[in-house]
């Protein structure tokens, strides 16, 4: 693996102390923690300013944190309490203002931290970190491209036994996050999806015991992770690879409405931009009011980053970004389909890491 340039993000979020006036940080969102320093567990508060950076966790986590940020090649002082703010009480004590996490930070821990430290300004910094996380460095993008391809496999792997019929919604779904371990994913990065039939009209639908039978549309939605980082990929096919007329027109509306949105991405684009260009593809199809999610979003150390590719998106894709483009259409009582890859944005366009072949019969 291409190794991930960790130390570089410290000088980072400490510039963007100074651009959001603020002394001091803390860090309490468990998968910011993660990119900062690498530790990966369930406990843990980072202290920031221009000159100390602290990570609190309890004594079971106490090896593994400092194993964790030596391999990620970092050092922040370890210290070990019950207490998440006791053994920084000295510091953040002696900062006039200190950011807080406010999307992450629940009331009670800012009415504690008020209570606690009385003469310091708490500003809200919102997603700062999530934004930081935004651009991928190499090491990143080497993660997000190897859980694909091994995402990519394990679906080729199991789609003919998918198109013969026969198997459970649930069962397809454990069988398809198996042979993504066996293939040497880490986990899975959600919940795989697997909706046959007319609970294909259902986006998020949970795997039941509905059995794929023949003439069902299958939504596959999935992806594997590694180091944390999760690919994301959504393909459907027909049950028995036979498509009705219908199936096949809904099809091709959704594979070109996807297609739309890929061919506009690139750096410099309105991100708002990709979604218009799915939404106009199926416009035309008569299927505007049956897509009813975002288009996209960014991937990374959690599933769903920004950006978030929507009608309401503001701001510019950046090379570098890792976003999905994923189109559906859902007529209950019919079914439903997607299509989503996963790319990397460049200066000249994207490039697809999600390479699984498409179609309602893939060839």
């Amino acid at each position: 693996m291409i190794p991930m340039l960790v130390a570089r993000r410290l000088i980072d979020v400490r510039a963007k102390l100074v651009e959001n006036d603020v002394a001091g940080l803390l860090v309490t969102k468990p998968v910011n923690i993660r990119w900062l320093t690498g530790f990966t567990g369930s406990n843990g508060t980072l202290a920031i300013t221009a000159d100390r950076w602290i990570l609190v966790t309890d004594g079971r986590y106490d090896e593994q944190a400092r194993s964790e940020a030596a391999a990620a090649g970092v050092d922040p002082e370890i210290m070990i309490s019950r207490q998440p703010w006791e053994p920084i009480t000295d510091l953040i004590n002696s900062l006039p203002t200190v950011g807080v996490e406010s999307h992450h930070l629940t009331m009670a821990q800012h009415t504690t931290l008020l209570n606690t430290f009385p003469t310091v300004d708490f500003r809200p910094v919102g997603s700062l970190i999530d934004r930081a996380r935004e651009l991928k460095d190499p090491g990143e993008r080497d993660r997000l491209r190897t859980a694909a391809e091994i995402a990519d496999q394990a679906l080729g792997d199991l789609l003919p036994r998918v198109l013969a019929g026969g198997m459970s919604e649930r069962h397809v779904a454990r069988q398809l996050d198996t042979r993504m371990l066996e293939l040497g994913a880490d986990g899975i990065s959600f919940d795989t999806i697997v909706a046959a039939g007319v609970n294909s009209s259902r986006p998020h639908h949970q795997p039941s015991g509905h059995v794929l039978t023949r003439g069902d549309l299958v939504v596959i939605d999935f992806g594997a992770s590694i180091d944390g980082y999760g690919s994301d990929m959504t393909r459907t096919v027909v049950c028995g690879g036979r498509p009705t007329p219908e199936q096949d027109r809904i099809y091709h509306a959704v594979a070109a409405s996807q297609a739309a949105g890929v061919a506009a991405v690139r750096d410099g684009v309105e991100q708002v931009a990709i979604d218009t260009a799915c939404r106009e593809v199926l416009d035309r199809e008569g299927l505007g009011e049956a897509f009813v999610h975002g288009t996209g979003h960014g991937i990374g150390l959690e599933i769903h980053e920004q950006p978030i590719l929507s009608r309401q998106s503001v701001g510019i894709l950046r090379a570098d970004l890792v976003v999905t483009v994923e189109p559906g259409a859902y007529l209950p009582g019919f079914g439903g389909v997607r299509v989503e890859d996963s790319v990397v944005v460049t200066s000249t366009g994207c490039v697809p890491i999600t390479l699984c072949p498409k179609g309602l019969v893939p060839t």
